[in-house]
């Protein structure tokens, strides 16, 4: 079962158990992948890549706002914006832990031959593309910096 049919199973099952926090968060997952199938140029079919990444979108920018809320003094609204974001954070891939993070970077680095922080673009490209939706993009960045400044 792909992501789009795994999501509209559990906006039933939130439907059923009364979870409102859940629906909410599953319905304008669901809206922003019947955006991607029918946006100009799409064939009609969402990858489960695609979806991902639409997610981590969703995640960060849930997060985003759930920070400027606390900075306007509304707790409320913030503590509403974090629960959709780990609603939506349960479907994403398991996030690499720090030392999982550095070993894989450092394989990248090792790969593309990259010996100081010139070559920071050609790290960067291939490591978003490989760990999307497994680490933070800020995350990476700020790692293969400090990796590559220790050369």
């Amino acid at each position: 079962m792909n992501l789009f049919d795994q999501i509209s199973e559990d906006i039933k099952k939130a439907m059923l158990a009364r979870e409102k926090v859940r629906l909410e968060a599953l319905r304008g997952v669901k809206k922003e992948f019947l955006e991607a199938k029918t946006a100009k140029g799409a064939n009609g079919e969402l990858s489960d890549d695609t979806a991902t990444k639409i997610m981590v979108k969703m995640v960060k920018q849930r997060k985003e706002s759930a920070k400027i809320y606390e900075e306007n003094n509304r707790p409320e609204l913030a503590e509403n914006e974090l629960a959709e974001a780990a609603v939506i954070e349960e479907y994403l891939p398991k996030q690499l832990s720090a030392e999982e993070l550095e070993a894989e970077l450092k394989s990248i680095i090792a790969e593309t031959g990259a010996t100081g922080p010139k070559d920071m673009g050609k790290v960067m490209g291939i490591a978003t593309k490989r760990l999307a939706g497994k680490a933070e993009g800020k995350l990476i960045s700020a790692k293969v910096k400090e990796l590559l400044n220790n050369q």
